[in-house]
């Protein structure tokens, strides 16, 4: 049997990036998203990164250095409270307001939020900034979707069409959007042989609208508000409660103050530190238990050599004793 990892195999053998090895970086697709063309020398290459969790959405506008990457700006669904929205953070129509609130914030701290408005109303339809130009060009960055598979009607789609209405220069076509279908039909010839195909393709903006507004998600809460109450004090208590505090009727209007809010004062503000301060209740070896807002939480200390030694003597002592 031919040994194929042998000695020279070893030798010659490179350790992949450690971050491909984590499986966390396409490294195909960044090489193409930072490398910028030899021609334009030092100017920076942005990506509109977006990421998205079980709790929140995240986008992000970075440029790549030698040394590292660079993040411009970055804005958070966690933030859209501010805006109105306490509900829902990481749906179709938070996605977008993420989108819209990071282009907003970008463009009024390079100085270009009243050069390029963008959609003030959101109607769905097509929509590029090149077609508005002003003095200064449009801000242009690429859309990174990192390992996120790009489905039709994906949320981090909804975050790129919130940047491009927020007046952001993002190439892109609609082909992703809620709303877009496309059919095949095929022309067969006299011995069954596909001689050609034709395609249709269908865009409704209409229903991209319905899905930046939430639209989707009311007419749900609707058809189950009759079906069964119990279900949906259940599972939409939360919006109920967003509705009323924001003192609106649907989530059309919901969204619509929200994106106004947004346009009007998108900077980003710091939490201010709560007064609760934590507080350690016992202390035993190598634990201690703290508390703070009325919680308590359990955090492992390592012992030093030495106090693991005297806690094996007093062990042995306990023992003896008996």
């Amino acid at each position: 049997v031919k040994v194929v990892k042998n000695k020279a195999y070893s030798k010659r053998y490179q350790v992949k990036n450690k971050r491909r090895r984590e499986g966390k970086t396409d490294y195909y697709m960044r090489r193409r998203l930072i490398q910028q063309d030899k021609n334009k020398y030092d100017a920076k290459k942005y990506r509109f990164v977006v990421r998205t969790s079980n709790k929140r959405i995240n986008v992000q506008v970075i440029y790549a250095t030698l040394t590292g990457d660079k993040i411009l700006t970055q804005a958070n669904s966690s933030e859209l409270p501010k805006f109105g929205v306490s509900a829902g953070l990481t749906n179709y129509a938070a996605s977008y307001a993420t989108g819209l609130l990071a282009a907003r914030r970008l463009l009024k701290q390079v100085g270009m939020d009243s050069m390029y408005k963008g959609v003030e109303k959101a109607d769905g339809e097509n929509y590029n900034v090149n077609d508005h130009m002003d003095d200064r060009r449009p801000f242009k960055c690429f859309l990174d979707i990192g390992l996120q598979r790009s489905t039709t009607g994906a949320k981090i789609f909804a975050a790129l069409k919130g940047g491009v209405d927020g007046g952001l220069n993002i190439p892109h076509e609609n082909k992703r959007f809620p709303g877009y279908s496309q059919s095949k039909e095929e022309v067969q010839g006299k011995r069954g042989k596909v001689e050609k195909t034709n395609k249709t393709v269908n865009w409704e903006p209409k229903v991209l609208r319905d899905h930046i507004f939430g639209n989707h998600v009311q007419n749900y809460m609707d058809q189950l508000k009759k079906e069964s109450k119990d279900r949906y004090d259940k599972q939409f208590s939360k919006w109920d409660k967003a509705l009323k505090a924001a003192k609106v009727k649907n989530l059309e209007e919901l969204y619509t103050k929200a994106h106004a809010a947004i346009r009007k004062d998108p900077t980003f503000s710091k939490k201010k530190a709560g007064s609760a301060k934590r507080e350690v209740v016992s202390f035993k070896e190598g634990e201690k238990v703290f508390k703070s807002n009325g919680k308590t939480w359990l955090r492992h200390k390592r012992l030093t050599h030495a106090q693991r030694k005297e806690r094996v003597q007093r062990k042995l002592l306990a023992a003896l004793s008996k």
